[in-house]
């Protein structure tokens, strides 16, 4: 057993004079780290945090463009099983349950057995990835220079992707090269450094729990001494970095407390989700404006509205789906977007279903807004004074399909955006291949 102390949440004084640079924004799969962060301070709607929890471990091919795709055997089995929580013997998880449940991933291998569109073209584009022909990862003991970054972010990715080709294949030596990758950084790091160690640590670790949580609940012969190194290394690298939140921009800790929630369900320990939980709540409620807000968007300790409306880039007019984020690009409120609709999804796979409470509300508008000029629309000069920068680029698929597909909403302008920019591939961060995993299944 193990004690990690959670300091307090630091809270940074807000400067009236918000940086619109966005040296962490990866574009298209092409990624710069920032050695100097996102610098644009936001005052937390969280309460600052200081406590001691206790995080218990339970016991516990080469491709090329041109080459046929294999015929995708039968896919392994994936029995969702639910664990007693480590930590206090009380609650419980599901697993598979971190933003795929086993019924997804039967439906999803199923439609590319069958040559069902849109997903055999989604898995054909993403065995078609760069990521695909990765055969060695790149692990560093400390993650603090570009190349190690980078090269952090391309193994998670390179992890995922082959866990959801073994899904699809029930070929062995996907599982293998997931679990290659995925042992060899266990083995390895043990820190990360630098102004963005905590949106790198969130980013990365969102990714290794969705690679990790497949590969050990499919049956694919990750051994246990394995498995315990790997929580290990979530529990004592990643854990501390993310959950403490953060007071910059609204991506940053949407992602950190998506990562800190699949954590969470990883190494079973609800004293960490709730907290996460908690965190993302406040936080997604800061992020997207809705009229019941009032005039002003939640402020959390932002003390004036001088400094709040500098803390939306200027955007003092308010509608329904306006995010913090709208007036510095698109690409950014993606990421947010991207992280709140993965937080509900894993949320709803645990057993609660958030999305037609506040947090999916915000979603759906956020998305209809967003999708809306992604789609064309004229801005209007009350928005972003007459410009917006546009990329919202393959985070909607999730959403579509919730509030869609699932719960029967029109989704008119994100089903629009979505249905054009199909299949949608990886944004070599930490979203990926989310046509093949979560379009039209419930």
């Amino acid at each position: 057993m193990k004690l990690i102390v959670l300091p307090s949440i630091a809270l940074a004084a807000f400067s009236s004079s918000v940086q619109a640079s966005h040296p962490h924004f990866r574009p298209n799969g092409h990624h710069h780290h920032a050695q100097h962060g996102d610098t644009s301070p936001i005052q937390t709607t969280a309460t600052a945090v200081t406590s001691m929890t206790t995080v218990s471990s339970s016991s516990i091919s080469l491709r090329s463009t041109t080459t046929k795709l294999p015929t995708p055997a039968s896919a392994p089995v994936s029995t969702p099983s639910t664990r007693v929580d480590s930590r206090d013997g009380t609650s419980n998880f599901v697993h598979p349950g971190i933003f795929i449940s086993s019924a997804q991933m039967s439906n999803f291998s199923s439609n590319v057995a069958s040559s069902t569109e849109p997903w055999a073209e989604a898995y054909k584009q993403m065995m078609n990835h760069k990521y695909a022909c990765r055969t060695t990862p790149t692990p560093y003991p400390t993650v603090s220079s570009d190349a190690s970054c980078d090269d952090e972010l391309d193994d998670a990715l390179t992890a995922y992707l082959n866990a959801l080709a073994w899904v699809v294949t029930n070929t062995k030596s996907y599982a293998e090269r997931a679990i290659t990758f995925m042992d060899g950084w266990a083995g390895t790091i043990q820190s990360h450094e630098g102004s963005n160690a905590p949106l790198q640590s969130g980013w990365a670790a969102s990714v290794w729990t969705r690679a990790a949580e497949i590969i050990r609940y499919t049956d694919a012969g990750w051994t246990n001494s394995s498995i315990v190194a790997f929580e290990d290394m979530l529990r004592d690298v990643y854990l501390p970095e993310v959950i403490v939140g953060s007071d910059y921009n609204g991506n940053w800790e949407l992602v950190m407390m998506e990562a800190a929630l699949g954590i969470s369900v990883f190494i079973e320990n609800t004293t960490s989700y709730d907290l996460a939980m908690e965190k993302f709540l406040a936080r997604t409620a800061a992020y997207v404006y809705l009229t019941s807000d009032g005039d002003l968007p939640n402020a959390g300790d932002i003390s004036t509205e001088e400094k709040l409306i500098a803390y939306w880039y200027d955007q003092d007019t308010f509608v329904d789906g306006l995010s913090q984020e709208t007036c510095r690009d698109f690409g950014h409120v993606g990421y947010g977007l991207a992280s709140i609709s993965h937080v509900l999804e894993t949320s709803r796979i645990q057993g609660n279903d958030m999305y037609e409470e506040d947090a999916g509300k915000r979603l759906r508008y956020a998305l209809e807004f967003h999708s809306k000029y992604e789609n064309g629309a004229t801005v209007p000069d009350w928005l972003c004074g007459g410009e917006v920068s546009l990329g919202i680029a393959q985070t909607t698929e999730p959403g579509l399909n919730a509030f869609s597909y699932r719960l029967g909403y029109a989704m008119n302008e994100t089903q629009l955006y979505t249905e054009g920019h199909r299949p949608e591939n990886t944004n070599g961060v930490f979203v990926g291949w989310e046509t093949l995993t979560h379009a039209e299944n419930a």
